[in-house]
């Protein structure tokens, strides 16, 4: 049941869906993905209004630059009902107030001399100058936010200038994240001889988190059937279930066998990649279930490609994967795998392009090479040698950084 990478990634997303909706208040929205598309009520803006502070005019008796009296004032927030614009006059009026009728265009105040109630205008005008004309943005009845959007300050701006106070999203999935084995202890105890204390279920709790889904620390399981009945049935209460180590061929890892006696019907307990082969995903229903290595270096690369995409677009987002980029190599890179290999790299901007270079020792027992990273490459099982000055695909990790 060994799939190859593309295969496992395109089977996951296949059985993955995104959640139901909920509705969210406006300052909680950044970030979440909106369940259905927002229609303008109402035309924006609501009326003919002023682009700047200036003079609101009639465009026939700006043609000769002759001076013209000033007759009357619109500040922004009133209504202007009563003003108008008289031949041989001008308004004066400030940006965001309703055009006066009569007035066909606004001439800015930096383009006009001024001389007590009387102004000359030093430029030629044209009609509709610096007006907004209503519904011009946004008209009734538009759809001004499509389903799907994921939701920035921009929209929150919009959601708000139509009082939209709360809107449907979809929902975040809660992962239970449940590391296994006898020799693991809990961070801030002392580990015995032989023990090491459990790193998974943070770093992927903190993987989990900055997508904006909701982690479950489920704790440590014991290397015995009982044990990790209980506890992956208190995971089986979330959204995803990720458990950590106890998938490979050792005779206690057990994870394997309890999931399918509590009912996971097993989709491939194996990918063709490196690290991160002995990773497994299955279904309780319509929940997804996933067997992470226990290394913490496969753990993390094992996140990356195949549960984060997933988690996304349970949470309705429709891109999911992160974009390739190419990059040139400064140094050789292998792969001997026969396997899609993951190679932790540092990517650098230069005027010629992105120039990439391994982060350090590949081995997946050196957690230190992935703290360096900031891109992982991507070596198809058929790419066995790219040189240095070759180009390569790579996963930009933080786009701050390039």
């Amino acid at each position: 049941m060994v799939k190859s990478f593309e295969v496992a990634r395109s089977m996951i997303l296949d059985n993955v869906s995104p959640l139901q909706s909920e509705s969210v208040e406006l300052l909680h929205l950044v970030g979440r993905v909106l369940a259905e598309e927002i229609v303008a009520p109402w035309d924006m803006p609501c009326w003919d209004n002023s682009e700047m502070d200036g003079f609101a005019v009639r465009v026939a008796d700006c043609q000769s630059f002759s001076p013209l009296q000033v007759d009357g004032y619109i500040p922004a927030g009133a209504s202007g009902a009563g003003i108008s614009v008289q031949p041989g006059t001008v308004v004066r009026i400030m940006t965001g107030a309703p055009i006066p009728t009569g007035c066909d265009a606004i001439v800015p105040i930096e383009n006009t001399e001024t001389a007590g109630d009387v102004i000359t205008i030093k430029q030629a005008v044209q009609i509709g100058d610096y007006i907004r004309a209503r519904g011009s943005d946004i008209a009734a009845g538009e759809i001004m936010i499509p389903a799907g959007t994921v939701l920035r300050p921009a929209e929150i701006n919009l959601l708000a200038s139509f009082s939209r106070l709360e809107v449907p999203v979809f929902c975040r999935p809660q992962v239970a994240i449940l590391s296994t084995g006898d020799e693991l202890v809990a961070p801030g105890e002392t580990p015995a001889a032989g023990q090491i204390i459990d790193s998974n279920s943070w770093s992927l709790a903190a993987a989990v988190r900055e997508l904006g889904a909701t982690p479950v620390l489920l704790g440590i399981a014991r290397d015995s059937k009982e044990s990790l009945a209980e506890k992956i049935n208190q995971g089986l209460k979330a959204d995803v279930l990720i458990t950590s180590a106890g998938v490979s061929t050792g005779d206690r890892d057990l994870v394997r066998e309890v999931l399918e006696e509590v009912g996971v019907k097993r989709l491939f307990w194996k990918v063709a990649i490196k690290p991160g082969g002995p990773t497994a995903f299955g279904l309780k229903g319509n929940m997804p279930i996933f067997s992470l290595p226990g290394n913490p270096v496969s753990s993390m690369i094992g996140f990356e490609e195949l549960v984060r995409p997933s988690l996304l677009k349970m949470m309705g987002h429709s891109e999911v994967l992160r974009i390739l980029t190419k990059a040139t190599l400064k140094s050789a890179l292998c792969n001997r795998t026969g396997k899609t290999r993951f190679l932790r790299v540092r990517v650098e901007k230069t005027r010629e392009g992105l120039l990439a270079e391994s982060a350090g020792d590949q081995n997946t027992g050196i957690l230190s090479t992935m703290i360096k990273a900031n891109a992982i490459a991507i070596l198809s099982a058929e790419q066995t040698r790219l040189l240095a000055g070759e180009q390569v695909d790579v996963q930009l990790l933080n786009s701050t950084d390039c």
